[in-house]
């Protein structure tokens, strides 16, 4: 897939709502090695005060908290999915957004736009955000 500027994305007032909404964050691709970006995002996440939800194919706890290999897996509620995933990977990541139905954001990772996946996302009553670092944005918001 070539690189896509995304043409689905929520504006900083909406940004600014949906980190003051969520409280239980599924991050996708979460990896166990602290310098990694998925690592780091995560665990400033954790630390502001969210519920982090590793999702990973491997390891069996990151940041102290139980690793699930899917999205499907978690047994109870994700209000926003964190994603660090390739942009092709997002079609099948809305899909199980759909099957869960209780995802309330989309949130790609800077770098990350899959334009297709993110009008599904948002056409489904999601909110969407790509090409945006939660941390990065918290920090903005938060100081």
């Amino acid at each position: 897939m070539e690189c896509e500027f995304p043409t689905v994305n929520a504006n900083n007032e909406e940004i600014r709502a949906i980190l003051a909404e969520v409280k239980t964050i599924a991050v996708l691709g979460l990896s166990p090695d602290a310098t990694k970006d998925s690592y780091r995002v995560a665990q400033y996440l954790q630390s502001a005060g969210y519920t982090i939800i590793p999702v990973y194919p491997k390891e069996e706890t990151i940041l102290g908290e139980k690793v699930f290999r899917s999205l499907e897996e978690i047994p109870f509620g994700v209000d926003m999915v964190n994603i660090f995933r390739k942009p092709d990977a997002l079609n099948a990541i809305v899909d199980a957004c759909l099957t869960r139905g209780d995802v309330k954001v989309f949130w790609a990772q800077i770098g990350i736009v899959n334009n297709e996946a993110a009008s599904r996302a948002e056409n489904a009553g999601m909110k969407v955000v790509q090409n945006h670092c939660s941390m990065v944005e918290h920090r903005r918001i938060h100081g």
